[in-house]
């Protein structure tokens, strides 16, 4: 039986659905953006959709290992976000520098468009969801021709009709749980606990996934989530690829998943392997702050509610 989530969490407030013609403007929040072909194939992916799609100032910036200066970034996205025209911001690439925009950043939360990204980009994806917004957790335009057909596919469905698959994974036990969720690269989500970008946490199913993390710094990782007490608020763990992450040659160390199994696994919560998103392959959408059951016992994440008891779909849905 789903359990429900804290009474006074809320799904987030979708962005108007995407139309052909709509205007998309891509940016470089994070950083310096060196793939350049494939830029140009994600770019013929969404103009092949019929959408405008327009290339942000800064995308050709170089400041270190950043797409520009910090304030060229959030010119560049703040332009694109208080833009009336643009419907969707799409990230071109992530790296390092999501957060560093975000010092002293106000969301206008009049604005309902669409924010699309994943692995660096996390930071901005969970500050928008503490204003109310939902965002997409999927591939930036630098890893979308890379993708599958039917990933393709399903990320224009849900943008365009709000329909989405159940995405299948292997079962790690613990039942079934309701929640709200909330995608997060497993490192940035780290960084990003106890400021004032953190979501709520109480109620959510969390989707964790990371890449070129030793086992040791993923099991640093979860212990300072268990020793903040954060698992004890959250409904479940859907985890995602762990994606060149092995263990440095030639040490005595855990593989990545003897660690995962290690730190999360006692804690009697819902719990998914293997679910097809993150880097190095395939990076199935998944809707920011939106109600969803994980069956920890099927492998199972699902946006269908009608297996959850109408009682507890209206308190996730905000309606108690």
């Amino acid at each position: 039986m789903p359990t429900a989530p804290d009474p006074l969490l809320k799904r987030c407030h979708l962005p108007p659905a995407l139309q052909p013609q709509d205007l998309v403007i891509a940016i470089a929040p994070s950083g310096a953006v060196k793939e350049i072909d494939a830029l140009e194939q994600g770019l013929a992916i969404w103009r092949s959709r019929g959408y405008r799609v327009e290339l942000g100032n800064n995308y050709q910036s170089r400041y270190g290992y950043l797409a520009g200066s910090d304030r060229q970034r959030r010119d560049d996205f703040a332009a694109a976000w208080h833009n009336p025209k643009c419907k969707a911001i799409i990230a071109i690439r992530g790296g390092y520098g999501g957060a560093r925009l975000l010092e002293d950043w106000s969301w206008r939360t009049t604005n309902y468009k669409w924010l699309i990204g994943f692995s660096d980009v996390t930071s901005l994806l969970w500050s928008l969801s503490t204003a109310g917004v939902s965002s997409l957790h999927g591939p930036v335009l630098t890893t979308l021709a890379a993708e599958p057909a039917w990933a393709i596919a399903r990320m224009f469905d849900y943008l365009e009709t709000g329909q989405i698959d159940a995405l299948q994974g292997q079962a790690g036990g613990g039942g079934k749980a309701l929640g709200i969720l909330l995608p997060a690269n497993l490192t940035v989500a780290t960084h990003l606990l106890k400021t004032p970008v953190q979501p709520n946490l109480a109620g959510t199913i969390l989707a964790l996934e990371d890449v070129t993390e030793y086992p040791y710094r993923i099991d640093r990782m979860l212990t300072q989530w268990r020793m903040m007490g954060v698992f004890k608020q959250i409904k479940g763990i859907a985890l995602g690829r762990f994606s060149r992450c092995e263990p440095y040659p030639g040490s005595n160390s855990w593989t990545i998943t003897e660690v995962l199994r290690d730190r999360l696994e006692d804690l009697n919560l819902p719990l998914v392997y293997d679910l097809p998103f993150g880097h190095d392959g395939t990076n199935a959408a998944l809707p920011v702050g939106q109600p969803v059951i994980l069956n920890g016992d099927t492998g199972v994440l699902n946006w269908d509610l009608n297996s959850a008891k109408i009682s507890d779909k209206d308190k996730v849905l905000g309606k108690t």
